[in-house]
Formats: structure tokens, C-alpha cells, sequence
């Protein structure tokens, strides 16, 4: 049986498990309904966090006289599109043989779209691009197709990877075309040109056996399982293998063997070259080792992952109302459920090295946010302290992590846009206009995006789309000023009360609304100018026997700001720390007594001071 690897590649929201979906429905390996976004926060948000892999037969199976079952299997690894999962595709795109390029009609190629490609392209891969979308209102096929050999271009494709192969799909109604003016109701057209233009994997049994892994599972009975290619020979079940690691090689003896049908795992007794396959066993295994047979064999090349650009300390929660929600709460917990998390997440990174916290680096706040997502929901309550984006020191040179942020926004608003961004260091290398929409590309400090969303969502009035990727660390960029909002934080313990909140929503914004219990310390709302203000959200109406005109008049509230996990790492100052539960999302500042804050913060100036003096006098 011959067997074709594929990864389905693009920018987050341009159709790739749309169109994996439609894929293994119409060739009968999965019912209506079921998507490979299997994971709860993946449905929930609409996008893609863990690469996952499936298979598929084409044209379906039949035996022939000889017996011999007549079909190939392509497997398909469907990956994120999000840039802080961008590590899940470096890894999978050397075990596969092309990928399959998704862009959409309408948005063309996108911050994503460049990072995918460019990685597609330098390990020499040929990628089939699939316009899809090009159903919508504003789509532009045409366009679309002339922006992607650009980009091609750009990214120094060579002569065989430019003659790239197009077809154009519509992924929720499961049509494919080879041109646009062609008649076609299925994804048959694809399925034919994945056939023709991906080259069989390669299939040699006769060397020793070896693999690499590109990810990794975990089951409660067998443990840890390496998912990857094998790339020569066979291996069987009870057969004694070799890892090949940077500090030794150790063995291990293989367990369970399993291969992919659809969207589940087959066991089986064997497995062969060319085929994507998961196997039980070897307890310490990790990503981009190799796996052999014999001593004397070479090493595969190592996986190279994009090192993390921000970190932030996991602390015990120590609040008031720490321990109320959460099931695991203490130090021990939460370092053994990061070690758990290290075991799968390869773009993570974490320091154990102190008593009082764990650091933990990541490629962004949603990666950070998301992992925090996953413990709240198993139970585990914490604290976090402000994402600090990890500076580097080269050549006696000051670095910082920069990234490529792509702006959509009325062409109304590209003023207010431009100049917010060159506040946060922003240097524009791209403007463009059409339909009235400008499209303009920055290259910026991560600095500079570290609590913009939220901004630039206001600025905007809700109609921009701002999406970025990292493109490596650039010589520091100097001072950023940011927003000089301030924290609206509760100066005692109670209820929140409606006619207090009245009043206090004409300073800023609310984040909690009537009837919410609050503590000395915590962090109610923001004040739209100035410094912190110490408010007290508890206070009710004075009763009294007298009657004044307007007295009884109705309180309107406006409804508080939905206060995420995503919101919190964004708006919270240095020293603050974001409080997360199973239930309940809090801000709250590091010191909650009021004196106590302002007494640190006499320190903290003056000590500021005396650097500045002792640096003057070392210049002198």
C-alpha cells in the first residue's frame, strides 16, 4: 500500500480543520458532526491548539485477485494556525512529504501564512496551495493567487517550489476545483491532485529500524507515547530499541504499536517505513530524538524549535479568598502538574530553580493563557504575576523579541492605528487600501503588542483584525510608553454595592458588577486617567428621614467588562497579580494594605534614585 504524509498548514481562521473535516467525511472515516478539534477550549474558541493526526484511504479500499488490498493512505497532520502554537508546526513539517497551503479568498496571505511557508520552504518541501473561501462576498481568488507567488518570491522559493500547483476549495460545503469556472460537488479534484503531486513516502524496510517523534501523548495505562514517522525499516511489538539523546543513549523495549485509521489509533503487531505512527514503551522519550535498532546508527537531524519570548512567575494564591474554589492549591501541585505540561508542550520552558514561585517562559500571552485555562479547569487555583518579555544579551548588545503584527481597520481609523503604534515602537513597513480597508504592516517590539488588543479594539470601534508573528530578537528598542491608566483598587472587605458603582463608573471601567464580593487590595476596575485611586466599592446610600429631590431616582449601571484570562494578562500592571481559580478570574495588587503599598513604593523611589546617582558618579 503506498502511503502519502501531508501537513495542512496556514494563518489562524483561514479553513485548514474545516477542510480536513470535509476530507475524511466524504472518503467515510468520520460521521457528520465530528471535527478534529476534539479538545473543549479548541471548540470553544474556533481554533486549532495541538497539531493532530488522522488518515485517510483513497480511492476507497478494495482487494484485487492477488488479494492485495488496492488504495493509498494519506495521512494528514492538521496544525495550529495561531503564531504561540507555532512550535507544534516546526516539529511536524520534517516527517511529512508537502503540505497543503491554505489561504483565504478574501484575506489573502496573512502574518501566519508567511511563518508557514518560509519553514515549508527552507527544508526544500513543494507545498500544493488551496485558495479556499471563495464563496465569500469580497473574495478575490485572482488576487489571492498573485499575493502567494509574491510572497513565494520574497521568501526565496526556488524554480520547482514557484510552479506550485492551485486548486480552489469551499471547506464547509466540501467542493473542490482545479479551475474557478469548473463544475464540481465533492473534494475529488483534490484528493487527485494530493495523488499526483505528493511523492509516495519513502518505504525502504530493508535498513535498520528508524524514527523520530514530533509529538508526543500520554495514556494513563502506557504512559508517555512517541508520535512520528518511521522513517527505515520495520519494528515489531517486544522488539528492544536504541534512543539516541545529546546526554547517552538508553533502551527501552517497545510495548504497543499503533497506526492511524481516521481519526482514532489502530494497534497493531508492526510497523513499517514511510508511515506516521505512535508507539508505548519508552518512558523518557522526547521530541526529536531518534529511535533505532542498532548502536551504530546516525542520529537524525535534531528538531529546532523557536525559543520562548516572554515569562511570568506561578505563585501560590495568598489572597483572602486563596483555597476557596481549588482543588490543588499548594507549591507541590503546581509544579508537578507543570512538569506534566513540559511532557507535551515543547514550547514552554520552566524554572524550578527557586522555593517561592516557578517561572515559566512561553511564546505569547494566549500560550500562557491557555495552559492556565487547562489547570483552572482541572482544579488548580494560582496566581500570576505580569508577562516580561524575555531580553537577551548578544555581543554586548541588548536584544528584545520583535514581531511582524499585520493591521486590518477602516481606512477612517489608520491614522488613530499609525500613531498609536509609533508610540509602542512600531515602525510601518507596508500600507495598502482597497475597499475602503487598510492593511498595514508593522514590525514591532513585543513590547509594544504586551496590552494592546484591548486598546486597539477601542480605537477601531470593534472593526479591526491585528495579528502578529515573531520574527526574532532585534536590538532593544528603548523606553515604551504605554496607556497612563490606573487601577481602581477596593480598600476594604464586603460586597460590591450598585450605588457605589455608580459612582465609581464615571472614573473608569468596571470589572465587576453589583452583589460581588471584594477584599481589601483587589483590583475593582481601571481609572481611565492618572495614577492608582484606593476606592471603596461597599459603601451603600445614607438613609435618612429627609427627603431631597433626585434622591430616589433609579441607578444605572453599565454592564462591567467581561474580565477573561486573556484581558487580565494584558491590563495588569507590575505590580499586580492576576488570582485564578476554577471559578472566578480576579486582579489584585502584590501588597493589599494601602499603607503598606505606599510605603514599598517610597522605597522603590528611592532606591531608583540612587541608582541614577551611583551610575552618574561611576560616568564621572
Amino acid at each position: 500500500m503506498e502511503i502519502r504524509n501531508i501537513a495542512i498548514i496556514a494563518h489562524v481562521d483561514h479553513g485548514k480543520t474545516t477542510l480536513t473535516d470535509a476530507l475524511m467525511r466524504q472518503t467515510g472515516m468520520t460521521d457528520e458532526g465530528i471535527t478534529m478539534d476534539s479538545n473543549a477550549l479548541e471548540q470553544e474558541r474556533g481554533i486549532t491548539i495541538y497539531s493532530k493526526n488522522c488518515s485517510l484511504f483513497y480511492p476507497p479500499p478494495h482487494k484485487a485477485a492477488d488479494g492485495q488490498v488496492n488504495a493509498t493512505k494519506i495521512n494528514i497532520v492538521d496544525t495550529p494556525g495561531h503564531a504561540d502554537f507555532g512550535s507544534e508546526v516546526e516539529r511536524v513539517l520534517g516527517a511529512i512529504d508537502s503540505v497543503l497551503l491554505i489561504v483565504d479568498a478574501q484575506e489573502g496571505p496573512m502574518p501566519q501564512t508567511r511563518f508557514v511557508l518560509k519553514k515549508s520552504l527552507e527544508l526544500g518541501l513543494k507545498p500544493i496551495v488551496v485558495i479556499n473561501k471563495i464563496d465569500k462576498t469580497a473574495a478575490d481568488p485572482g488576487r489571492t493567487h498573485d499575493q502567494v507567488l509574491d510572497l513565494f518570491i520574497e521568501l526565496g522559493a526556488n524554480d520547482a517550489q514557484l510552479d506550485f500547483p492551485v486548486i480552489y476549495t469551499i471547506g464547509r460545503e466540501g467542493i473542490a476545483k482545479r479551475n474557478l469556472t469548473d463544475d464540481s460537488r465533492d473534494l475529488t479534484p483534490l484528493l487527485d491532485l494530493i495523488l499526483e503531486k505528493v511523492p509516495p513516502a519513502n518505504a525502504d524496510t530493508n535498513l535498520p529500524f528508524r524514527m523520530q517523534p514530533f509529538n508526543l501523548g500520554y495514556d494513563n495505562f502506557l504512559g508517555r507515547l512517541a508520535i512520528g514517522r518511521v522513517h527505515e525499516g520495520t519494528i515489531r511489538v517486544g522488539d528492544e530499541v536504541i534512543i539516541k539523546k545529546s546526554n547517552g543513549d538508553t533502551r527501552a523495549k517497545i510495548t504497543k504499536l499503533f497506526t492511524f485509521h481516521g481519526l482514532l489509533r489502530k494497534e497493531v503487531s508492526e510497523i513499517s517505513a514511510g508511515d506516521i505512527v505512535m508507539l508505548a514503551g519508552i518512558p523518557d522519550i522526547d521530541i526529536g530524538e531518534t529511535i533505532c535498532v542498532l548502536p551504530a546508527q546516525e542520529p537524525l537531524p535534531a528538531i529546532t524549535i523557536d525559543e520562548p519570548t516572554i515569562s511570568l512567575r506561578f505563585l501560590v494564591n495568598d489572597s483572602p479568598f486563596g483555597g476557596r474554589e481549588g482543588k490543588f492549591v499548594t507549591t507541590r501541585h503546581i509544579r508537578e502538574r507543570l512538569e506534566r505540561e513540559l511532557q507535551v508542550n515543547v514550547g514552554l520552558k520552566v524554572d524550578f530553580s527557586t522555593t517561592e514561585y516557578v517561572t515559566v517562559y512561553g511564546r505569547g500571552e494566549l500560550h500562557i493563557a491557555i495552559l492556565l485555562e487547562n489547570m483552572r479547569r482541572e482544579g488548580y487555583e494560582l496566581q500570576v504575576s505580569q508577562p516580561q518579555v524575555i531580553i537577551k544579551e548578544e555581543n554586548g548588545q541588548k536584544l528584545e523579541p520583535f514581531e511582524e503584527a499585520m493591521i486590518d481597520a477602516p481606512s477612517l481609523l489608520s491614522g488613530t492605528v499609525i500613531e498609536r503604534m509609533s508610540k509602542r515602537k512600531g515602525i510601518m513597513t507596508h500600507f495598502e487600501e482597497r475597499d475602503g480597508i487598510a492593511r498595514i504592516r508593522f514590525e514591532i517590539p513585543t513590547r509594544g503588542l504586551l496590552g494592546f488588543r484591548g486598546d486597539f479594539m477601542i480605537d477601531t470601534k470593534g472593526e479591526g483584525i491585528l495579528t502578529s508573528r515573531v520574527i526574532g530578537f532585534l536590538p532593544y528598542a528603548g523606553e515604551i510608553k504605554k496607556g497612563d491608566a490606573g487601577s481602581m483598587v477596593s480598600m476594604t472587605h464586603g460586597k460590591a454595592l450598585a450605588f457605589s458603582l455608580a459612582n465609581l463608573q464615571d472614573r473608569g471601567m468596571l470589572y465587576i458588577g453589583p452583589g460581588t464580593e471584594v477584599y481589601e487590595g483587589m483590583v475593582v476596575g481601571n481609572v481611565s486617567k492618572g495614577n492608582d485611586m484606593a476606592v471603596n466599592p461597599t459603601k451603600g446610600k445614607q438613609l435618612t428621614n429627609m427627603r431631597a429631590a433626585g434622591s430616589d431616582e433609579k441607578i444605572q449601571l453599565t454592564p462591567p467588562q467581561e474580565f477573561t484570562l486573556e484581558r487580565g494578562l494584558e491590563v495588569m500592571a507590575e505590580d499586580e497579580y492576576l488570582e485564578v481559580t476554577p471559578k472566578s478570574v480576579r486582579l489584585r495588587k502584590q501588597i493589599l494594605n494601602e499603607t503598606e503599598r505606599r510605603k514599598n513604593a517610597r522605597k522603590q523611589e528611592v532606591l531608583k534614585t540612587s541608582r541614577k546617582i551611583s551610575f552618574g558618579n561611576l560616568r564621572l
